[in-house]
């Protein structure tokens, strides 16, 4: 009988397209089915087949578990128990008794049959996936076989992908026996075996579509360095290239438009805006903001925010319809961008203003007059009249070396003080919330008044409640309570 049994796993390795080490592993399996038939109770068993004479053999197991931990007999054993046999035994060990083996030509039974034949569908659904991705195709184009539920199944050569509904255009109708491309977003591990996870919402799925009609990005002389969708409605994509001799909008556009003109019938309609990238932020911005003109820009490095002034005329514009301009522009260039008006940005500025001068005024005991002039030679914080070089502070005509020396010494008290009394404030604050990464002394005092003293107490918010609560950026609050809830996962 081993020598038929060498012969089915040669036949059947060679029929289904699978390693053979695929096909003894589900021999393995379904001659453990059929041996488990044997008991009453639900126990473990291993078999070993001899990969060179087909001969086998059986084995009942317990796992070597605490004492205290024995929830379930047939296949668990006691530590102390196993220590009477077993002196070196281990705990998560396994202890195993030889079984008498079964004629394998009583596996007919229907349940070890299919144990067999699902092991080698799973193995064969693997391998085609595996040559799939090998492929490193990022655009899936099949055709639509059912519709489940909302979610569209597509069949792309002899792979099996799902459209799920949240990542369908909206409004696009989709019929069975339809061809569907879209861009694969994830492989999820499923029961039924891994599967394709399309979308045609993703940005990424417009990038890749360019890349389809655009040979001079798939040759390397234009990249397309982020994209942002609306999807269905309205795009913008950044493009860039090094080479002088290339108009890199003028080449995603096309020959009377034919090149854009491609995407957009793939995508419902969507209007698509080329932006040209730009290392300098500010600039880029501006480019993302177009059609707006804009008249000035501040940028804020620390709170990766740009305050953007245009005037009346191009508020409207710069918005969009529904806010969808600005907000498209923000998530193609990765910045919070704030626009105003030049009678907000002057009220804003004025408002920062008074702030700093109360500032100055009460922590460094000076005189409105002192904390103007120190406003109009741009410093706004304490840190900066502590610390900035003595040099810079000495070139301001209205101070001689004496009056520079006392604000920094008073700016340095000032800066103790408030050290001290965040250290106060934050008190009861839980070491491990202090040394999470991202966070400071600043934040952990506001989060301490709210109530926030512990990992947990932080990974129980939402992302809007941290930020109402601290008035820190969208990214962080992210990324602040991912951090803090990363030990749920790792328990």
């Amino acid at each position: 009988m081993s020598r038929e049994l060498l012969l089915l796993v040669d036949a059947l390795a060679r029929e289904k397209n699978v390693q053979k080490e695929t096909v003894f592993g589900a021999l393995e399996m379904a001659i453990a089915s059929a041996t488990k038939k044997r008991f009453n109770e639900d126990v473990e068993v291993r078999v070993s087949i001899d990969r060179d004479t087909g001969e086998f053999e059986s084995f009942r197991r317990w796992q070597v578990v605490p004492d205290e931990l024995v929830e379930a007999p047939p296949h668990q054993i006691s530590f102390s128990e196993a220590q009477k046999q077993y002196p070196d035994i281990q705990l998560e060990d396994h202890i195993e008794e030889q079984l008498e083996a079964i004629e394998f030509g009583r596996i007919g039974a229907q349940a070890a049959k299919q144990v067999i034949l699902q092991r080698i569908r799973d193995a064969e659904r693997e391998q085609i996936l595996q040559d799939f991705l090998a492929r490193n195709e990022k655009l899936v184009t099949g055709t639509v076989k059912r519709i489940e539920r909302g979610n569209v199944i597509v069949e792309a050569g002899k792979v099996e992908a799902i459209l799920p509904r949240d990542q369908m255009i909206p409004k696009e109708n989709i019929r069975v026996g339809d061809r569907v491309r879209a861009y694969l977003l994830r492989i999820e591990r499923a029961l039924r075996g891994p599967q394709l996870v399309l979308s045609r919402t993703a940005p990424q799925f417009i990038a890749e579509l360019f890349r389809l009609e655009v040979p001079e990005i798939e040759e390397g002389l234009l990249e397309i360095k982020s994209a942002a969708r609306d999807p269905g409605v309205r795009a913008k994509i950044a493009v860039h290239t090094k080479d002088q001799r290339i108009d890199p909008i003028g080449t995603c556009v096309g020959m009377r438009g034919s090149r854009v003109q491609a995407v957009t019938q793939e995508l419902g309609g969507e209007r698509v805006d080329i932006v040209l990238w730009s290392m300098d932020p500010a600039q880029f911005v501006i480019g993302a903001l177009a059609p707006a003109e804009v008249s000035s820009i501040l940028v804020d490095e620390e709170k990766h925010s740009m305050d953007v002034v245009v005037d009346d005329e191009n508020l409207a514009i710069a918005i969009g319809r529904g806010g969808q301009n600005v907000r498209l522009a923000s998530e193609l260039t990765g910045w919070t961008i704030n626009l105003m008006t030049e009678a907000e940005s002057q009220e804003k500025s004025r408002v920062e203003s008074d702030a700093t001068r109360t500032l100055f005024m009460e922590k460094l005991d000076v005189d409105a007059e002192v904390a103007d002039i120190l406003i109009q030679e741009g410093f706004s914080t304490l840190e900066e009249v502590a610390y900035v070089p003595i040099n810079e502070m000495l070139e301001i005509e209205s101070f001689d070396e004496a009056t520079v020396n006392e604000l920094r010494s008073r700016a340095r008290d000032a800066l103790i003080v408030q050290a001290i009394k965040s250290e106060e404030e934050a008190e009861g604050v839980d070491p491990e919330l202090r040394s999470l990464e991202g966070m400071d002394s600043e934040l952990a005092v506001k989060l301490a008044g709210a109530g926030i003293k512990t990992r947990d107490d932080l990974a129980d918010l939402a992302v809007d409640d941290l930020i109402e609560i601290s008035a820190i950026d969208t990214e962080r609050a992210k990324s602040l309570i991912m951090k803090a809830r990363a030990h749920w996962f790792a328990e």
